[in-house]
């Protein structure tokens, strides 16, 4: 154990002879004040000798007696002096199975500062104030603090404390040291314009304004210590847990009571393996499903009601515990049967004032990744009519810029171009370029549609200006007809998105869709429902994009699910002869950029298509 502990290892772990150690100390206090000192000087400089030795804890499992020592599993012994370090000096990320004790070690780490070390300021912060602060309510931060502080001995009590002048609601003072700990309830602005020693986000991954919090606590203190078990991926409290923080991981394996008896599935063999045999109950009936379990663990999972919840609470299971809305078992299916590396990758070159291709260069570490094979010339074999989906990102390096391309014959995804700091404009010469140069000495030209919103309007504009019509233009969902209008683009709406995606999923889902794209089938994974019902990725709610465009983010999925639906629409249409390309600048040129009629063509062939 850290050095910084010398005296702990004298306090005896055993619960009875715990006991017995604090009533002679207790014993010896009265009888000599000089002890007293003494005992109050070593706990000042060993906090785990205080804990195991002075600190009660509150257990409503343990009747008839709920009051136990608070005497620290092994485990927990070595986080609680890395909470201890984090605070003045760095934010620290607590990951955590559920009742492993985060959040007595986080509040009694604030408690211990507070009790010993001069002008320290403390804020406390869960998500509701109730659980923060609630008399007669053990789950709050600060009834946790009440108690530990009430059954403290009085040596240790701080001199001069009075409950009806140093607590009040939300607030605990300390008139021997002159520390305060503070609570609020999370909102956009908890510690706007303070100062704090350290401040505590219980349960992070439940607030819903998590990105907000992120930004105004971070110039309030040096120590940020985030504490929750999973709640998917569309919180901050995963945004936050991606980056470089310092992490405690607390899983239920390392608790010595939970563990008893584990056990595994033998890779080889795939019968049981036996972890803990001396703990392991010969009539128990192991689950082997590959992961590491044991009999507590096998009866938690009875009790949960779904697989979302043995996710969050047990496993620290960050995409299993958000309500996911692809299927994931069925996603890996399509990823084993469907991905497969790229045949090319590499980069087109073009000119981007004309959106005219101008050769393709190989490359192992290019962006354009193909399906598909190349002719002497370098231009794509591929015949079959194709579907571009383009979702356009703002190209500040928050998302990507995204294309991807499917043949409406084979349904298999040929193309897939992903970038993220292409501006929408140049993005659009790109999409041009690439379409282009899949239509060299082809009868056919790739058809192109995109999310119009956000960064998608440059990107339409650019598209027009190019000359190139073969597009998707908006319909009137709300009519009956669905008559087609002339503006282009994909419109994706909260309703829209959600049937866009849907349609997709089930075409995944169902083995239709021929993703080729690994990185693509994964991201699925990261769609989630939100709270209001809707469906969004993770990454366009976590990241706060300086363009604004939270809910424009571009990305593979919504690039292929724009694809999939002219395809899986062309079915119930006819297709005709598609007219020559008009060269950019010429009089033809012009007339039809002033002809609105001639947007309105071909409308028989469904939504968009011309």
């Amino acid at each position: 154990m850290d050095d910084g502990c010398p005296f702990y290892s004298k306090i005896p772990t055993d619960r009875l002879h715990n006991l017995y150690w604090r009533k002679e100390v207790y014993k010896k206090v009265m009888e000599d004040q000089s002890y007293c000192a003494a005992i109050y000087r070593v706990c000042q400089l060993d906090p785990l000798f205080f804990m195991n030795g002075f600190v009660w804890t509150f257990d409503p499992r343990k009747k008839p007696i709920t009051k136990i020592p608070f005497i620290l599993y092994p485990y927990q012994e070595q986080p609680f002096i890395q909470i201890l370090s984090a605070i003045n000096n760095h934010d620290l990320l607590i990951e955590k199975s559920r009742d492993m004790g985060a959040s007595w070690l986080c509040v009694m780490a604030f408690f211990w500062y507070w009790l010993f070390q001069r002008r320290q300021t403390f804020l406390m912060v869960s998500r509701v104030e109730d659980y923060v602060d609630a008399s007669g309510n053990p789950k709050s931060l600060f009834w946790k603090l009440d108690f530990a502080l009430e059954n403290l001995p009085l040596f240790l009590k701080p001199i001069g404390y009075n409950p009806s002048v140093h607590r009040r609601k939300m607030h605990i003072e300390n008139p021997e040291t002159d520390s305060v700990i503070d609570g609020e309830s999370t909102t956009g602005k908890v510690a706007r314009g303070d100062r704090r020693t350290a401040i505590l986000l219980d349960e992070f991954a439940a607030v819903e304004q998590g990105a907000s919090v992120l930004s105004s606590t971070r110039d309030a203190t040096p120590c940020r210590i985030f504490n929750s078990t999973p709640a998917g991926t569309n919180n901050a409290f995963y945004y936050i847990r991606e980056t470089d923080i310092r992490r405690l991981r607390l899983h239920w394996t390392i608790h010595p009571e939970k563990a008893k008896g584990l056990y595994t599935t033998d890779n080889e063999t795939g019968g049981l393996q036996i972890l803990d045999k001396e703990g392991y109950p010969i009539d128990h009936e192991p689950v082997l499903d590959g992961k590491t379990r044991s009999p507590w663990y096998d009866a938690e999972c009875e009790r949960c009601i779904n697989q979302y919840e043995i996710a969050q609470e047990l496993d620290i299971d960050y995409i299993g515990s958000g309500y996911q809305f692809f299927d994931g078992d069925k996603i890996q299916v399509a990823i084993k049967d469907f991905a497969r590396t790229p045949a090319i990758t590499g980069n087109l070159e073009y000119d981007a004032a004309s959106g005219e291709p101008v050769r393709f260069v190989e490359h192992p570490k290019g962006k354009v990744r193909l399906w598909c094979l190349l002719d002497k010339d370098n231009n794509p074999t591929i015949d079959d009519r194709l579907i571009f989906g383009v979702d356009v990102a703002s190209g500040t390096g928050s998302s990507n810029s995204v294309l991807s391309g499917f043949s409406d014959k084979t349904n298999e995804k040929v193309i897939e171009y992903a970038d993220p700091h292409i501006r929408p404009e140049a993005f659009a010469s790109f999409a041009v370029a690439i379409a282009r140069w899949f239509a060299a000495n082809k009868p056919t030209k790739p058809f192109l549609i995109w999310d119009a919103q956000g960064p998608g309007r440059q990107f339409g504009s650019r598209v027009i200006d190019l000359g190139y019509w073969n597009i998707y233009y908006k319909r009137r969902d709300e009519s009956i007809t669905k008559q087609i209008t002339t503006i282009p683009g994909f419109f994706a709406t909260r309703e829209a998105k959600h049937a866009l995606l849907g349609n997709y999923r089930a075409a995944v889902e169902n083995g239709h869709c021929i993703n080729r794209s690994r990185i693509a089938l994964e991201e699925t994974l990261e769609y989630v429902f939100l709270q209001n019902g809707s469906v969004a990725h993770t990454k366009s709610i976590n990241k706060m994009d300086p363009s604004g465009a939270n809910a424009n983010h571009g990305d593979r999925v919504t690039a292929d699910a724009l694809a999939w639906k002219c395809i899986s629409e062309k079915h119930s249409t006819v297709k005709i002869e598609e007219k020559p390309e008009i060269p950019v600048g010429s009089l033809a040129w012009r007339n039809k950029m002033r002809d609105d009629k001639d947007k309105k063509t071909n409308k028989e062939l469904g939504e968009g298509w011309r």
